[in-house]
């Protein structure tokens, strides 16, 4: 069926996208985003934490998609400066708190597919 409509573009942060499912890939897909969020669900962790929750990523690639998340609204990065050394957190923002059924659901069919082989 053809349509005389133009297609919505969809944009968010300067980006633009052509449709719903791709803003969303856009913004949480990739191979390690969907994981950092994973492991934020519980709540602030520091960098080398989730370093260590995700033993494959590399630091460089783990610091941009971290940058990624923040830029997008996603994620929130807290610096604390009170005594040496310096610490720095992350955490979901409540834009990214919108994602954890999302996220959610990813991991239970993960969970679901490695059980049925």
């Amino acid at each position: 069926m053809e349509t005389s409509e133009t297609p919505k573009i969809h944009s968010f942060n300067g980006q633009q996208y052509p449709c719903c499912a791709s803003l969303t890939m856009g913004v949480i897909g990739g191979k390690w985003k969907t994981v950092i969020l994973f492991h934020l669900i519980e709540g602030p962790l520091r960098y080398n934490i989730l370093r260590k929750t995700m033993p494959t990523v590399t630091e460089r690639t783990l610091s941009l998609q971290l940058k990624k998340l923040e830029e997008d609204g996603i994620i929130q990065r807290k610096v604390y400066h009170k005594k040496p050394p310096l610490k720095v957190e992350y955490s979901l923002t409540p834009l990214g708190e919108t994602l954890i059924p999302i996220i959610k659901a990813i991991a239970d069919w993960g969970d679901q597919v490695q059980k049925s082989n």
